[in-house]
């Protein structure tokens, strides 16, 4: 998934450069590692072009969902197994790819990498002033990338649902859903300064 505006980072961050790279390749190739093949799903406006590794190349569309459908329509129809992966995650490990496939494996509708969340979070009252704390040690912060049955999948988008990810729509439809284990390293570049962190991490890595 690398159809994204970007509208918080002021430019399109999955083709900023990190360690020589774009953001894209790296979240490509830890998808290539785990897959029989891989779609990349692009921005509206970049135009759908060759890319080196990938079988397929499709434009998105205007929100998320849309866009991952988008890319549904080019996997084949007798594919099983379907990651959904964000190309705003280069840092992904391969071992949480291969925790959500093996969930699915086991007989799970879809598969969610989750790690505990680290800070307070205090929760708005949509109805009157002010703001709840709510208790950390109950929440989770969801990761990509997210294993789904196909079929699962496919019928969760059907009547084009719209949510900010896929695994809601198919819990929506009474989907058995895993949560398995992220990793805190698995970071999404939203702002500006996430792309430093990144680049310190690899350098970290390589030191």
């Amino acid at each position: 998934m690398a159809g994204g505006t970007s509208s918080r980072f002021g430019r399109l961050k999955q083709y900023e450069l990190l360690e020589g790279r774009r953001v894209l390749d790296w979240a490509l190739s830890a998808a290539r590692a785990v897959s029989e093949g891989v779609v990349l799903v692009v921005p509206r406006d970049g135009g759908a072009r060759g890319e080196p590794g990938v079988e397929a190349v499709v434009t998105g569309g205007a929100t998320r969902s849309a866009s991952v459908r988008a890319g549904l329509a080019a996997v084949p129809d007798e594919i099983e197994i379907i990651l959904v992966h964000d190309a705003a995650r280069p840092l992904a490990p391969v071992a949480v790819f291969e925790r959500a496939i093996a969930a699915v494996a086991d007989g799970a509708d879809a598969a969610v990498p989750v790690v505990p969340v680290i800070d307070t979070i205090r929760q708005r009252h949509p109805d009157r002033e002010g703001s709840v704390t709510l208790d950390r040690t109950t929440l989770r912060s969801v990761q990509t990338p997210q294993a789904f049955a196909a079929a699962a999948l496919r019928r969760a988008h059907r009547g084009d649902p719209e949510a900010t990810d896929d695994v809601g729509l198919v819990e929506a439809l009474g989907g058995r859903v895993v949560e398995v284990e992220g990793d805190p390293v698995n970071l999404k570049l939203t702002h500006e300064a996430d792309l430093a962190v990144a680049r310190a991490l690899m350098r970290g890595w390589s030191a």
